[in-house]
């Protein structure tokens, strides 16, 4: 008897870190300034407006209130995102201020202050046989948490480092990111469905804004030069920084689900749930809350944990996909996918 073929496991490049790249790429080349700067910045905001309308559209409040019920892994998920993170943020930036420039540790930090990410959480999850409505909610519960949680932890962790965040700064907040949130909430009877129809709508904007405010941030930094502040070494230091900070997260989270006695299944998506920042989220969230800073510098740790986080689980996934099930047969013909 001949078994099935097994199927390769992909693990390519991101596809969306090459067009991070490009833009970063036409920034350097033709960076925006004088009058074209001013009209970035408008379509940045738009775009941000219009980023968190179809999040508020596309969140269904039954799906979290049913994975709201697995309260003992909702609260697993919770601690990893906005506790255990944010403790190493500060620790991580009490060890490196003295040796970063003060933006690049500024943005470690703020890295882990993010909300969880939605896609890669629950693809991955899927992937290795785990608990997928639970991580639906959690993924989704944090993002929704986030719009609150991320700006009210910078101002109390980060009055030193980011100067605080003035009324102006949740003034934007509240006019960029939670009224067009709730917004979409409300009209999401009506459009809820079409949009999950026509998911290709929403990953336009959502990478989109995405690339417009990183073309803007890194423009900005090539016009004042501050570029010229970085080597090869730094970037090195801040990859493996979030290497590092990523590991700390995944062994602390699998330990301590065994530990508590969840089943493999809630496990996993504790580990990717829990593991996760949201770059879609940060970034447009790190335009409106440190304004004058050097933007491209603090959003740098997290575009390439964005990246570290994808290979790292996709790694990970396969491993828990290639578990043996109840009856003892190892199943491991999975595919990840970019």
């Amino acid at each position: 008897m001949t078994s099935s073929p097994r199927r390769r496991i992909h693990l390519p490049i991101d596809q969306f870190l090459l067009w991070l790249i490009a833009a970063v790429a036409l920034a350097a080349v033709l960076p925006a300034h004088g009058e074209a700067d001013v009209y970035v910045d408008h379509a940045v905001t738009a775009a941000v407006a219009a980023l968190f309308l179809l999040y508020g559209a596309r969140l269904s409040p039954a799906a979290v209130k049913e994975g709201m019920m697995h309260w003992r892994l909702q609260s697993m998920v919770f601690s990893s995102t906005y506790l255990l993170f944010p403790l190493i943020g500060v620790v991580a930036n009490l060890a490196l201020r003295p040796y970063l420039p003060a933006d690049l540790v500024t943005g470690v930090l703020f890295m882990c202050l993010l909300p969880s990410t939605v896609q890669s959480s629950i693809a991955f999850t899927s992937i290795a046989r785990g608990n997928v409505p639970a991580a639906l909610c959690s993924a989704s519960v944090s993002n929704l948490l986030g719009v609150a949680l991320t700006p009210a932890l910078v101002s109390l962790l980060m009055s030193s480092a980011a100067g605080g965040v003035s009324l102006a700064a949740f003034e934007k907040i509240a006019a960029q990111i939670v009224a067009p949130f709730v917004v979409g909430q409300l009209i999401r009877p009506w459009v809820g469905a079409w949009l999950l129809r026509h998911g290709r709508l929403t990953s336009v904007v959502d990478r989109g804004s995405v690339l417009l405010i990183v073309y803007a941030a890194f423009s900005a930094g090539m016009v004042a030069g501050i570029w010229g502040q970085l080597s090869v070494g730094t970037l090195a230091a801040i990859l493996a920084i979030d290497l590092a900070v990523l590991a700390l997260v995944i062994v602390t989270t699998m330990l301590a689900s065994r530990w508590m006695g969840f089943s493999t299944e809630d496990e996993i998506a504790i580990v990717f749930c829990g593991s996760k920042k949201s770059m879609a989220s940060g970034i447009p969230m790190a335009a409106i809350l440190f304004p004058g800073h050097a933007l491209g510098l603090i959003v740098l740790p997290i575009m390439l944990f964005h990246q570290a986080q994808l290979f790292v689980c996709a790694i990970l996934a396969r491993r828990y996909a290639k578990r043996r099930d109840d009856a003892g047969i190892e199943t491991g013909n999975v595919m990840l996918s970019a």
